[in-house]
């Protein structure tokens, strides 16, 4: 069955190839990593731990070399799992994996995969920074006990955002360590640091020995993108944050009252899953109540990703996961970390912008953003020559791209160079064009990026531009013998309309593993975002950077997540009773569609309305989020009949249940009466003419309340909800209802609407999907 056309899913195989995933080679001899889950409660009477068992297990399997050699007695076990996750990391052959899949107790062997990082005004912009009593941040104490684990590159302590003065004493129940290393020491760790660890035996193995001279082997963060999502989740407020005099004001985190545990699990060579399933086991038995993961990897499936299995486990626990979807957008079916138990979050703009101008030996001006400030500053009252190395095609070039070593010093040596987006990092576009010899860049987007503007702080002079301007200058350069453009540097602006904008670069739906679950969940700041910094890495993170900052401005769906962990980690402190499933509600019934214009969310791509597999349920609004009125609960078991319902094999399923006591009960007719707070049908003309889903709200506002039901029209379905009333008598009382599809007639295109339960005060919106499934 094709739901749509050949260029989708065109587009999705482009897009799942490109993926970072690295297997095991198919080589007798060369040991790789494999994850091993066993199943807990098989073990042997005649073993008196676990670890001794998983250990036994491995050993049984080992084949011995005819020829002695020291490597022969390494330890072959990496890790071992026992809370979110129940197994070891071991290094085996292939040979010797095949031979461990048929041992007793032995549920699933995944091999190593090697996942990547989705790389301040955000407080206001979100209504967290108000001073009257419907302050999220009005219980400055409320939130002290709550714990949010960052997986990421480390931390940099003497950042200003991680002061604890004020801070109460650790809580009781946090059972974290604070290792220590290279610059690293206990007493790095603090009231708001309550804890630090490193993972890396699963980069070891597959990398070799991390070189201590050149990198921390210790929580310190010389990346700078870990110490970056941990003061946006958490950072305490700084008074004149700033990169280079840009977003200058207060620096703070989303939950500045937070505690922050550091897992550092990526290195220079990538975040390898045995480190990552490590660490969220380890940070589930610490006792973190949320934990913030930037990072993702390719879309197998939901019981072959470690990271969505140990996330489930880390759900049992009652730990809030969420996880950034992916900068693979604009292209539609680019999402990773789509397990209904992970809270998936999309990138937006904010109301910041930081313009500066192109201005053409034409007289015409063009705004693009930059955020360039350094001595090699352009006369803005002189005109420099221009060059494009690309031609009039579609189509970029090595030069038009401004690879490394493409552009001559004799062509562009004292000139403006016009270098397209794209292959190469946008900064280091800059670094190729400064060695050459040119004095300014301009960069062009192209059609994957459209009309999105992202700031980056270059090392040369430079201005970014979309896709239409980009298109002008580039005309201009190649019809004119004498074509010239200054370039000028404007500063910060706020209030910018239309925002918030879905960013191009935010990877989108559907979830290509169960259409019935709508991905994203939503979208969260990030564009530009300011926040702290390493001192070890300038703001361009190129190595010919020296510049020495505090903090910097980033972009990515990295940076989007944090945002929701924090909102989390407010909620928890304001509501502790949720589970993990409740608080992805409220976030998602509350988040809203329209701009600060009054207009559907756009989408930077194409200038056009965003729809929910670009935002999902739409951009989060923490303060109505504190008092959604009604929530759609959703326990482990019911995950697990989603599992059941989507017809994973009882081995398949064996992966979650972490134990033989969960079975299917088969409570959900499909995949699609999950209580999600989403609702995607998927609809099969040829079988059925009326599809039927469910759903049950539980109510978190006051006891006695009355909520009518609206319902958007829609070509291809008429929709009628049963009962179209819930009366609410007590406080937690659940009452549930059903949507019936009946199909009008087939759209060759998914249809976008929404559900609103309303009692005059709370208004609770679930997006609509309809997805057509065209006959075989």
């Amino acid at each position: 069955m094709s739901l749509f056309p050949e260029k989708w899913l065109l587009l999705f195989l482009t897009s799942f190839l490109t993926f970072n995933l690295v297997f095991p080679e198919n080589t007798p001899s060369t040991r790789k990593t494999y994850i091993v889950q066993m199943d807990k409660s098989a073990m042997p009477e005649s073993f008196s731990n676990h670890l001794q068992w998983y250990s036994s297990t491995v050993n049984s399997v080992v084949i011995k070399p005819e020829k002695e050699d020291p490597k022969d007695d390494e330890e072959r076990i990496i890790y071992s799992y026992q809370t979110a996750f129940h197994g070891v990391a071991a290094r085996l052959s292939e040979e010797e994996a095949n031979r461990l899949q048929e041992q007793h107790g032995v549920v699933a062997i995944f091999p190593e995969t090697v996942y990547q990082l989705h790389t301040t005004r955000s407080p206001v912009f979100l209504g967290l920074e108000r001073e009257d009593s419907t302050s999220v941040w009005s219980d400055k104490l409320s939130s002290h006990d709550v714990v949010v684990g960052v997986l990421d590159t480390g931390i940099w302590p003497e950042s200003e955002s991680f002061n604890d003065t004020g801070m109460t004493p650790v809580p009781s129940h946090w059972k974290g360590a604070c290792e220590t290393g290279r610059a690293f020491a206990k007493h790095h760790c603090s009231r708001k640091i309550v804890g630090a660890r490193i993972f890396y035996h699963g980069y070891e193995a597959a990398s070799g020995k991390i070189n201590e001279k050149d990198e921390y082997k210790s929580p310190r963060d010389q990346d700078g993108h870990g110490t970056h999502t941990a003061a946006t989740v958490a950072g305490s407020p700084v008074r004149g944050a700033n990169l280079l005099g840009y977003a200058y004001g207060t620096a703070r985190g989303m939950a500045p009252g937070a505690r922050l545990a550091a897992y550092k699990v990526c290195w220079v060579g990538g975040c390898f899953s045995s480190d990552i399933l490590s660490a969220v086991d380890r940070a589930v038995a610490d006792g973190v109540s949320v934990l913030s993961i930037s990072l993702g990897g390719g879309i197998i499936s939901y019981y072959r990703d470690g990271l969505s299995v140990a996330a489930f486990g880390a759900m049992e626990k009652g730990v809030f996961v969420s996880c950034s979807a992916g900068n693979g957008g604009p292209d539609p079916i680019s999402l990773t970390n789509v397990s209904p138990w992970i809270t998936t979050v999309g990138a937006s703009t904010m109301d910041r912008k930081f313009p500066a101008n192109v201005k053409l030996g034409t007289g015409r001006t063009i705004t693009g953003v930059s955020l360039y400030k350094g001595r090699r500053n352009l006369s803005t009252q002189k005109q420099y020559q221009l060059v494009y190395l690309g031609s009039n095609s579609s189509s970029p070039d090595p030069s038009s791209l401004c690879l490394e070593g493409t552009l001559e010093r004799n062509v562009v040596a004292g000139k403006i160079v016009i270098c397209d987006r794209g292959i190469s990092p946008r900064v280091q576009k800059g670094q190729v064009v400064k060695d050459a010899g040119g004095v300014g860049m301009i960069l062009a987007n192209t059609d994957a990026n459209g009309e999105e503007l992202v700031a980056d702080c270059h090392l040369l002079p430079a201005v970014a531009v979309g896709e239409t301007a980009g298109k002008a200058i580039k005309h201009y350069a190649l019809t004119s013998s004498n074509a010239t453009a200054t370039l000028a540097f404007l500063g910060t602006r706020l209030k910018i309309q239309p925002s918030p904008v879905v960013a191009a670069f935010s990877s989108r739906g559907p979830n290509i593993l169960s259409l019935e679950i709508l991905k994203p969940d939503v979208v969260a700041p990030g564009v530009n975002i300011l926040a702290a910094w390493t001192g070890d890495m300038g703001p361009s993170s190129l190595p010919t950077d020296y510049r020495k900052v505090r903090f910097n401005i980033l972009s990515g769906t990295s940076m989007s997540c944090p945002h929701v962990s924090g909102v989390a980690a407010l909620l928890k402190a304001r509501h502790p009773e949720w589970s993990p499933a409740a608080i992805k509600s409220a976030l998602m019934t509350t988040a809203y569609v329209h701009d600060n214009t009054y207009k559907p969310l756009k989408d930077a791509s194409s200038n056009e309305p965003s729809n929910p597999y670009d935002h999902g349920a739409g951009h989060i609004n923490p303060l109505k989020a504190s008092d959604p009125g009604l929530i759609y609960d959703i326990e482990a078991q019911d995950y697990f009949e989603f599992l059941c319902a989507m017809e994973l094999t009882p081995t398949q399923l064996k992966v979650f249940t972490k134990s033989s006591n969960r079975s299917c009960q088969h409570s959900l007719a499909s995949p699609g009466d999950l209580n999600y707070p989403a609702i995607s049908a998927v609809i099969e003309t040829t079988s059925v003419s009326a599809l039927t889903l469910h759903r049950t709200v539980t109510n978190v506002g006051p006891p006695v309340s009355k909520y009518h039901v609206t319902v958007s029209s829609f070509k291809g379905v008429s929709i009628k909800v049963e009962p179209a009333t819930l009366n609410f008598t007590s406080k937690h009382q659940k009452l549930s209802y059903k949507v019936i599809f009946t199909t009008k007639s087939r759209q060759s295109v998914p249809e976008f609407g929404y559900l609103i339960w309303s009692d005059g005060v709370h208004m609770v919106r679930s997006p609509i999907a309809i997805a057509w499934l065209a006959p075989l």
